[in-house]
């Protein structure tokens, strides 16, 4: 009796974070008001806002490869997501996979809810998440990879990583079952995306050049651009995975803006002291640095808490864009595991630190509960092991069948005109 109750207080805690499979009686017209526009946020982060902050930093011979890759991402994850995806991640609660009910959105109708608001509206706002994550792992291997070879291995780790371990952490999966907390995406985009990165970026190698010759941010005005929409959107992405018009939603949203603001002040400092200034792309990496670590923790820690989260976040993904890529030798072009991974992983730990019962219905290390970070730590482990084994599979059958990396002549050229036959003027 005793276990059957501790299971149903885990329930009920993570149904705040996941209630993708809970199901209520009626439709709430403002719950559903709300993800609907959380929605259209949460696609503007990928489209222009990623493509944009991406595009700003690569070379201006690539930028327009850059602008396809999110893009491509955009159009190629969303017909993968209606046919199979979603119902890999959110259909039934097996310990591993969703059990295939959903497969083209079948017993998906009009009148079909999950929670309080229509599942199809509940499908397309998970899917803006299925979209952004493979297109940050494009920002690891800039410059050098194939299209074609792009195309195949995002569509296949979207399937492969991406909708596992939605099922794993929303979607009544072990890990959602053992009690891990991830309210937006700590450990389904932001570890996923960084671990993916990191073990592209070591598949195909430095850029010709790297680090020797100077590869500077060819418009840092695109990349303000996208990262201002990168922020806003965040907003929805984080309080929209409410999935309610509530008190939690707006937490969520609170604690997403002081994280942010938090992260990009501290990565600000360390390059001031460092450097004796502080840059463009300093204050807005940091920003979303601090915007990628509160994700997994923005519904369950207080405002001080997301600042403590932001700060540390700053502070650590700084280090690992600089000092801890030149000590490893890699070249992951923008950063994507010292910022998506980094965060990410500084952000679920978070939850098990930083945890109040008063904001998110449970608690962490600093209110007594310890046994909280063991289980967050657990999830980072899984996670990052589940998507290094798989994403290194996949790069590994794509080079041997099609080849990964651009030819020299290509990657000197540039992309843009090579790839797609289009020039920046």
């Amino acid at each position: 009796m005793l276990k059957i109750r501790a299971v149903a207080a885990i329930v009920a805690v993570l149904g705040m974070a996941a209630p993708a499979w809970a199901q209520d009686s009626a439709l709430n017209s403002g719950d559903t008001a709300w993800v609907l526009a959380a929605t259209c946020l949460v696609l503007l982060m990928t489209i222009p806002g990623l493509a944009l902050f991406y595009g700003g930093l690569v070379r201006k011979k690539n930028v327009l490869s850059t602008l396809m890759q999110s893009f491509a991402a955009c159009c190629l994850v969303t017909l993968l997501w209606v046919a199979v995806g979603y119902s890999l991640a959110f259909s039934g609660q097996g310990a591993l996979i969703g059990d295939g009910a959903k497969i083209f959105l079948m017993g998906v109708g009009k009148d079909s809810l999950t929670g309080t608001i229509p599942e199809v509206l509940f499908m397309v706002f998970q899917m803006t998440f299925a979209i952004i994550t493979p297109a940050v792992v494009c920002g690891a291997f800039a410059d050098r990879m194939k299209f074609s070879s792009l195309l195949v291995f995002l569509g296949a780790w979207v399937l492969l990583v991406y909708a596992p371990v939605a099922h794993w952490v929303w979607g009544g999966g072990f890990l959602m079952q053992m009690g891990l907390l991830d309210f937006a995406g700590g450990t389904v985009v932001e570890i996923n995306s960084g671990v993916a990165g990191l073990v592209a970026a070591f598949m195909l190698g430095k850029r010709r050049g790297f680090p020797q010759e100077p590869m500077p941010p060819h418009n840092l005005i695109l990349s303000v651009t996208g990262a201002s929409l990168l922020w806003v959107g965040w907003l929805g992405f984080n309080g929209g995975s409410a999935l309610a018009a509530n008190g939690t939603a707006a937490v969520a949203l609170a604690n997403t803006q002081v994280a942010g603001a938090a992260g990009a002040l501290a990565w600000l400092a360390m390059e001031w002291k460092i450097h004796q200034r502080p840059s463009v792309l300093g204050i807005i990496s940091g920003a979303v640095a601090g915007l990628v670590a509160i994700t997994p923790a923005c519904a369950f820690v207080s405002p001080l808490g997301a600042i403590a989260i932001g700060l540390l976040a700053g502070l650590c993904c700084f280090y690992a864009a600089t000092s801890l890529k030149r000590r490893f030798g890699y070249d992951d072009s923008l950063d994507v595991f010292g910022v998506h991974g980094i965060g990410g992983i500084v952000g679920t730990l978070g939850i098990g630190v930083f945890a109040a019962a008063d904001w998110g219905g449970t608690s962490g290390l600093i209110e007594g509960n310890a046994g909280q970070l063991l289980v967050q730590a657990f999830g980072c482990v899984v996670v990052a092991v589940w998507c290094a084994i798989v994403s290194y599979g996949l790069l590994i059958a794509i080079e041997k069948t099609m080849g990964l990396r651009v030819s020299r002549e290509v990657e000197i050229e540039g992309l843009d005109l090579n790839l797609h036959g289009e020039v920046v003027p």
